[in-house]
């Protein structure tokens, strides 16, 4: 049994800015990981569990997803170099 495939878009921008003279720099990074905040399922129920006097299914969770991935993660930063 296959799970859901999965579909994650990381992404960085930058941007440097210089400051009085070539030698200060001021760098801006801003970084977001599942940038769309697609939903990533991780877990499906696998454990098929028969009744033996009836040979019905008895597991309720079978086949459900039980789990998923990380959401959004966005995260900036500023460096200044001299």
């Amino acid at each position: 049994m296959r799970g859901p495939g999965v579909n994650n878009w990381d992404v960085a921008l930058s941007k440097r800015f210089a400051l009085a003279s070539d030698k200060r720099t001021l760098l801006f990074r801003w970084e977001a990981y599942n940038l769309f905040n697609h939903p990533q399922f991780s877990t499906v129920n696998t454990a098929a569990k028969y009744d033996l006097t009836t040979g019905a299914q008895v597991n309720a969770l079978f086949g459900q997803i039980t789990a998923t991935r990380a959401p959004r993660v966005m995260q900036g930063s500023l460096r200044f170099t001299f």
